[in-house]
């Protein structure tokens, strides 16, 4: 989904279960902080590098190219999924941010422990978890770009989504999750997760955050 999470508190996962975290921050202090809070909760597995099916939590100010570099590697290259947590994000690094894999963002003046950890969850199981005042910027963003593409090609959306896809992803945009969406919809959990899957896959898209962006664009929803 794309809102928030529902509240995770220390000993709701067996240890057997923890999801490997490593954190990236730009000096050691702030890093070593965020590894402290995190550490009370048995979720979470902390390392020290990022690889596939690792949460890179990446943790600064503001995002500048050098970041946006270090966040399509940790993505791209090395498999991770990340959780990006800043203190402001530019209009024009909205759509970069997202379409280069990252589906969780958190502000920093709302990133408390809970929080990470909610949005960790998220994004090691594919979800997206953005604050509702992002998601709107990003539906504002998309939404003009999808208008001035249109006046340009005579506003035929590109082909690609199937109707069923379409009612999903207009239910993750809305920020349901996927319990949530299959009763809505009157389908199974595992039909909703085979949607999502079948379509990020064919069309190369990252994660539902992603997903929501390429239909917001096309102009499906």
């Amino acid at each position: 989904m794309l809102s928030s999470s529902r509240t995770t508190h220390p000993g709701a996962a067996d240890t057997a279960e923890r999801i490997p975290v490593a954190v990236h921050a730009p000096d050691p202090i702030l890093r070593e902080g965020v590894v402290s809070q995190l550490r009370r909760y048995p979720e979470i597995g902390l390392r020290e590098d990022s690889g596939p099916g690792t949460v890179a939590l990446l943790v600064d100010d503001v995002l500048d190219e050098a970041g946006l570099t270090r966040l399509r590697r940790l993505v791209r290259s090395e498999g991770a999924r990340a959780v990006l947590v800043v203190r402001s994000l530019r209009e024009a690094e909205l759509l970069d941010v997202i379409e280069c894999g990252v589906g969780a963002i958190v502000w920093r003046h709302e990133a408390t422990a809970t929080r990470l950890v909610q949005a960790v969850l998220a994004a090691a199981r594919g979800d997206g978890d953005l604050p509702a005042d992002l998601l709107g910027r990003l539906i504002t963003q998309v939404g003009t770009l999808h208008r001035s593409a249109a006046g340009r090609a005579g506003g035929a959306p590109a082909s690609g989504l199937t109707p069923r896809e379409v009612d999903v992803l207009r239910l993750v945009a809305e920020g349901f999750d996927t319990g949530e969406i299959a009763s809505k919809l009157s389908y199974s959990e595992r039909t909703v997760k085979n949607v999502m899957h079948g379509l990020t896959t064919r069309l190369h898209l990252r994660n539902r955050a992603h997903a929501v962006a390429h239909a917001l664009r096309e102009g499906y929803i």
